[in-house]
């Protein structure tokens, strides 16, 4: 139940800084271009935590899913936008920065698990049943 909690925290933290780090690094300074860098490694190790402790098996198939979709969201050209594109695609960029290390996280574990399972090879039989006829 505590880890369900940390998750959840770190869920809500991680959304709330790349909302107000996409609006703060808009005009990327070289000043800032650090700040930057310590905002994306912050979302990043909460990225990795909320794949750790959020995601469960029932929900492994469709966060991966909307994890591909955000990374790839990520790659849109949003700066053309006049006015806000710049904030957006920063926000974007660090939404995905914040999804992709859960997405690795949650397919590691999945791929784990399917990987962990044991082979059953069945048995073929000769269609005899071992019992003879008199």
């Amino acid at each position: 139940m505590a880890y369900e909690k940390i998750g959840g925290w770190a869920f809500i933290i991680g959304v709330a800084i790349v909302v107000v780090a996409g609006f703060a690094s808009a005009p990327i300074t070289g000043a800032s271009a650090t700040a930057a860098g310590y905002v994306r490694l912050a979302v990043v190790v909460l990225g990795i935590v909320v794949g750790f402790l959020n995601v469960g098996s029932k929900e492994t198939g469709g966060f991966l899913v909307a994890a591909i979709a955000v990374v790839l969201i990520g790659t849109a050209n949003l700066a053309v936008i006049p006015m806000v594109g710049k904030f957006l695609e920063n926000m974007v960029l660090n939404v995905a920065a914040f999804v992709a290390p859960a997405g690795l996280v949650v397919a590691l574990k999945s791929v784990y698990t399917i990987a962990s399972k044991p082979i059953v090879v069945p048995v073929l039989s000769s269609g005899k049943t071992g019992k003879s006829k008199k």
